[in-house]
């Protein structure tokens, strides 16, 4: 399965490397695609205060050291059309954030890379309608036919991370995953799936509780691969905290994802 995990953005060289040692085991488990994730910058922020991250030329050096030192594919985030060509040097996929996901410049533009685009589902999107985001990064490289595989061999994932439900409050869908199997690789980023937008005071809360449960729930129902941001103290993360794992948790998550998706293999 794919696994892409690491801080949700870039703290510290201190934090991104201890995050990432913990995290060798998974680049190392022959069932695992591994690749390790955190932000340079956290551009869709709730408040003008809140963390962003070190900015586009700090956090890419930082990424690739990790990259030189640990051996691991990397993953982060763009938001403007600029930014695709320069990241893609460091980073082997380039992440659409949920609130881009409709903005053609920005697809277009990591489509023009060699890198595996990932496309989050925005939180108002019908899961259907992300056929067109990912024909639209399909047809740029000169691909004229849709499905999942011809997707994965164009290097096109897709990403749930649950939709708007009221106030403040995200739901997860568990048919989503499987009509947007129809046309790409389906990921759960099962941290950001607890998130409540804006509901901790100028900032985004979250209930990490039950992250576990609901990854169960997608590894039952079946899906490509799971993303979860995980940190070293997440009580005392500067972005994301709320919903962020500890690296025991996400071992254990892990753990029963694995037990699952095995006890589906042997029927």
């Amino acid at each position: 399965m794919i696994l892409i995990a690491g801080p949700c953005s870039i703290e510290s060289r201190d934090l991104l490397f201890s995050v990432a040692e913990k995290l060798t085991k998974y680049n190392e488990d022959k069932s695992i695609d591994f690749y390790f994730k955190s932000s340079f910058d956290k551009a869709n922020r709730t408040s003008l205060s809140s963390f962003r991250g070190p900015g586009l030329q700090e956090g890419l050096k930082l990424l690739d050291e990790v990259k030189k030192e640990f051996g691991f594919k990397i993953l982060t985030d763009v938001h403007e059309s600029y930014q695709p060509k320069v990241v893609s040097e460091v980073a082997d996929v380039l992440q659409i954030p949920a609130f881009l996901c409709r903005q053609t410049d920005l697809l277009v533009a990591s489509a023009k890379t060699d890198a595996v685009v990932n496309i989050k589902k925005g939180q108002f999107l019908n899961p259907a309608d992300m056929r067109y985001s990912v024909k639209k990064v399909l047809e740029t490289r000169g691909v004229s036919k849709e499905g999942k595989e011809v997707a994965r061999e164009n290097g096109v994932w897709l990403t749930e991370r649950g939709s708007t439900f009221g106030y403040g409050n995200l739901v997860v869908d568990m048919r989503s995953f499987l009509i947007m199997s129809e046309f790409a690789p389906v990921i759960f980023d099962a941290t950001h799936s607890v998130q409540m937008p804006g509901m901790a005071g100028g900032s985004s809360g979250g209930k990490r509780e039950f992250v576990a449960p609901l990854s169960r729930a997608a590894a039952a129902v079946g899906v490509d691969g799971f993303f979860f941001e995980t940190h070293t103290n997440p009580d005392g993360a500067l972005c994301d905290g709320p919903n962020m794992l500890t690296l025991q948790q996400l071992d254990d998550a892990i753990n029963d994802i694995k037990k699952i998706t095995k006890s589906l293999r042997e029927g």
